[in-house]
């Protein structure tokens, strides 16, 4: 298993941005799809961006054109640059692996995730 550690969230006010970071302690990114999940107060963790070994990326339908996806695979490093950030952006927010993009598991078990919380 491979852990890893997410950082970056903070409390920010709406139309404010945020960059997260996710280190893992291994060289696994090379390798596999990379994904950032959030998960609000109530709801069920869902996928919030994709990106494969290759590069391509993909988003859900409500941070697309405000949120990016990156990858540094000699720093084992993933980012989510957040834009324009909304209040129902609030979430903690978790990193991952997948073995490709659109699969419904990751390959890892969960961190302890970086609150992300927007004020209006």
């Amino acid at each position: 298993q491979v852990q890893l550690v997410e950082s970056g969230g903070g409390l920010v006010q709406a139309g404010e941005s945020l960059r997260l970071s996710c280190a893992a302690s291994g060289s696994i990114f090379s390798a596999n799809a990379l994904v950032w999940y959030r998960q609000a107060p109530g709801e069920q963790r869902k996928l919030v961006a994709t990106i494969t070994s290759g590069g391509s990326t993909s988003y859900a339908d409500s941070v697309k054109g405000r949120f990016t996806i990156s990858r540094d695979n000699a720093k084992n490093t993933v980012y989510l640059q957040m834009n324009n950030l909304k209040p129902e952006d609030t979430a903690v927010y978790y990193c991952n692996t997948a073995p490709y993009s659109g699969a419904t598991y990751v390959l890892n078990s969960w961190g302890q995730g970086t609150q992300v919380t927007v004020s209006s």
